[in-house]
């Protein structure tokens, strides 16, 4: 209501309102009409926009009524804009008129003031400066003591990093869906208990191996590999835009995402891990996107039959959602390992991390809530692992061990096979042991 009867009196349409806030305008509209909700970032541009304190424009319609300055209402259906990156104009001193007393002249020019303080804005330009802006800001803050600014900055990386998913998401193609019906099979049994997908997470080792070591047959001198930012290249996966609809049948439609009830063949690859991960159960589990795309690929390559799908939660999907941030936060996170910047690496890592871990059904994230993007999101970072792990399997290397998210362990010339370093794709060792010694 405030934000209608504000637009109302500054003459704004949806389209205005929407090119000064940096959205678009079904986004407004889907804000308007309860479909979505005004986020803090929101608010804070609405007042920078309107030139009033936050709290005036949450304290009701009638109230921020009083506090639109007065060379922002529309006289003869002229409307004032005012850009976000410029200081909003001091309220005047004089009474502001109420509703019923909308002038019909110019008003006269408002008496000096001091200035109002001006609001920090998000840097304009490329995405990766208001991750760069947000480092110097808190930085300069903080004196420049980097432990202040490293706690500040993590302690703000949920809206921070949300606030940057809008700023990618500005002119997209697709227009997706934030607080869409949840699904019963992606509802929580309990507060504290999980939901009935499966993330096909890996906790594997080669059993062979380990007994032939044991036996002191064999004697082999293990890498422990580390997969950098497992969950920053996962960012890049094929993700439902609206709400999940619900299907039958033994059909798997490449144009969309969401979670399947399958069916799993029988495993029966002793060197490799399952595509399933540590599930030992049989029978029918629900798995998400990337998981049900691995397990098809792998029957393609031979190493088991289809999986059999009975019924999907599905809506049309891009692999592009995330793209714009995840190409962002991969340039920042490349320059500051270039730089040395540990500061910005690490407030990069709390970016993406918690935006997989907030995304779901968390109380920290009110701008998103979305528990099947967060499943395949984790379970893409599964399957860039399984591949890994196949890469090394099919260029010569022995797969001894494979667990959470990152981490490989092979025998045999792994830096003929991975390229070392720090980047998105290089690996890094963490540790070398003997296997059977």
């Amino acid at each position: 209501m405030t934000v209608t009867a504000l637009a109302h009196r500054t003459g704004e349409q949806q389209s205005a309102l929407a090119a000064a806030l940096g959205l678009t305008q079904s986004q407004v509209s889907r804000r308007q009409s309860g479909k979505a909700a005004w986020t803090l970032t929101d608010v804070d541009r609405l007042a920078a926009h309107w030139g009033m304190p936050v709290l005036d424009l949450l304290a009701g319609p009638t109230h921020a009524m009083t506090k639109l300055p007065a060379d922002r209402i529309a006289s003869g259906g002229t409307q004032t804009l005012v850009p976000l990156d410029v200081p909003a104009p001091a309220p005047r001193r004089t009474p502001a008129p109420v509703l019923a007393e909308v002038e019909e002249s110019t008003p006269e020019p408002a008496p000096a003031v001091p200035p109002a303080p001006k609001r920090v804005a998000a840097p304009a330009g490329p995405l990766a400066d208001r991750v760069h802006g947000r480092v110097r800001e808190e930085l300069a803050a903080h004196g420049g003591d980097q432990a202040a600014a490293r706690a500040a900055l993590i302690k703000s990386a949920v809206p921070d990093v949300m606030a940057l998913f809008a700023a990618s998401r500005v002119g997209g193609r697709y227009e997706h869906s934030e607080f869409p019906p949840t699904a019963d099979i992606l509802r929580k049994a309990s507060q504290k208990g999980p939901d009935q997908v499966w993330e096909a997470r890996p906790k594997w080792r080669s059993e062979e191996l380990h007994r032939a070591a044991r036996g002191g047959h064999v004697t082999l001198e293990v890498v422990a590999l580390d997969m950098n930012a497992a969950y920053l290249s996962a960012l890049k996966t094929w993700l439902p835009i609206g709400k999940l609809v619900r299907s039958e049948g033994d059909r798997h439609d490449p144009k969309r995402s969401g979670v399947h009830r399958v069916t799993p063949a029988a495993w029966e690859q002793p060197d490799l891990p399952s595509p399933l991960g540590a599930r030992k159960e049989p029978g029918d589990l629900w798995v998400t996107e990337p998981t049900l795309r691995l397990l098809l690929r792998c029957a393609k390559l031979g190493y088991c039959e289809a999986p059999v799908i009975h019924e999907s939660w599905t809506s049309g999907a891009s692999e592009g959602l995330l793209e714009k941030m995840r190409r962002t936060l991969a340039d920042v996170r490349k320059e500051a390992i270039t730089q040395n910047d540990e500061l910005t690496l690490e407030y990069v890592k709390s970016m993406y991390s918690k935006f997989v871990s907030t995304i779901g059904e968390s109380s920290a994230n009110r701008a998103l809530r979305r528990p099947d993007w967060m499943h395949i999101i984790r379970s893409q970072a599964f399957a860039n692992l399984w591949l890994k792990a196949h890469k090394a399997h099919t260029s010569g290397l022995t797969v001894v061990q494979m667990s959470g998210t990152d981490e490989l362990h092979v025998a045999g010339d792994w830096q003929s096979v991975f390229p070392e370093g720090r980047d998105l794709s290089q690996v890094k060792a963490k540790s070398i042991y003997t296997l059977g010694e």
